[in-house]
């Protein structure tokens, strides 16, 4: 009976360790995109200052300078893909994307379906208002409009269940393809709030000229990584290698000074 037990606790260790050694040696997803030979990432090109289109109709940001170095980096061809954004998770896992992006929150829920980096970006999460407007926090919103853009962090915040009371009294809450109308429809009045990132509301209101807009108060913290599908580790571990290398050289810096004036940026040297 003893040698029956030693015999199937070896098979059982054989089997464990055959086990981990094909589902090492099945990610080859580092090589298989080399041998491709691009890095298509997916944005929503109306996100500045992260990704956007400029005056030329080039896709320009800080999510794009980086990227473009880690592609230089990896030897590949660099290719910005723009997405529907609420169909960001259907572009990835079909494969017409390498990874997803362009300023994506970290979130238990994406952690859950994709293969997220560290954080790489600090921000928050922040309600905008007209200058002359009386609202200061959360329970002001109380009977107001408040806008989201489709698909964003903002939007499933406040579908959570932290904020379902705050968003039930609400007197609606309309989905927006993108920030930039979403701010034009406050400053028309067609609503009386925006949920959105700051690192984005504060550069689309300067670059906007809307004097008549503001923060008025934070909803939470808020943290950007990178997506990648669940069985590309080798991919994504291999892009948190050269973001923790630019972080060491001062090349990542560069780049955060050039878009928000200081390094704003939070990977570990």
């Amino acid at each position: 009976m003893t040698m029956l037990k030693k015999v199937f606790a070896s098979l059982l260790a054989l089997v464990m360790l055959l086990t981990l050694s094909a589902a090492v040696a099945e990610d080859n997803s580092l090589q298989a995109f080399l041998d491709k030979g691009t890095f298509i990432i997916g944005l929503d090109d109306s996100f500045p200052p992260l990704g956007y289109r400029d005056e030329n109709n080039d896709i320009v940001g800080f999510d794009i300078d980086v990227a473009r170095a880690v592609a230089e980096k990896l030897g590949v061809e660099f290719i910005a893909q723009p997405i529907s954004w609420e169909a960001k998770e259907l572009e990835l896992s079909s494969g017409n994307i390498d990874c997803i992006w362009n300023g994506m929150s970290i979130t238990p829920e994406r952690e859950e379906s994709m293969a997220m980096t560290f954080p790489y970006l600090n921000n928050q999460i922040v309600c905008y208002v007209k200058d002359d407007s009386d609202i200061t926090s959360l329970a002001d919103l109380a009977g107001k409009s408040v806008a989201v853009q489709n698909g964003s962090y903002a939007e499933e915040l406040l579908l959570s269940d932290a904020y379902a009371d705050a968003k039930a009294s609400f007197a609606d809450m309309p989905g927006f393809e993108d920030y930039l109308t979403a701010l034009m429809d406050l400053q028309q009045g067609g609503v009386d709030a925006v949920i959105m990132d700051l690192v984005v509301g504060d550069y689309r209101i300067n670059s906007m000229g809307a004097e008549n807009l503001k923060a008025a108060f934070p909803l939470e913290d808020d943290n950007y990584g990178i997506g990648f599908r669940k069985d590309d580790l080798a991919l994504r571990d291999k892009v948190q290698d050269i973001l923790k290398e630019m972080k060491a050289d001062g090349s990542l810096a560069a780049i955060s000074e050039k878009w928000f004036g200081s390094d704003i940026t939070v990977v570990a040297d």
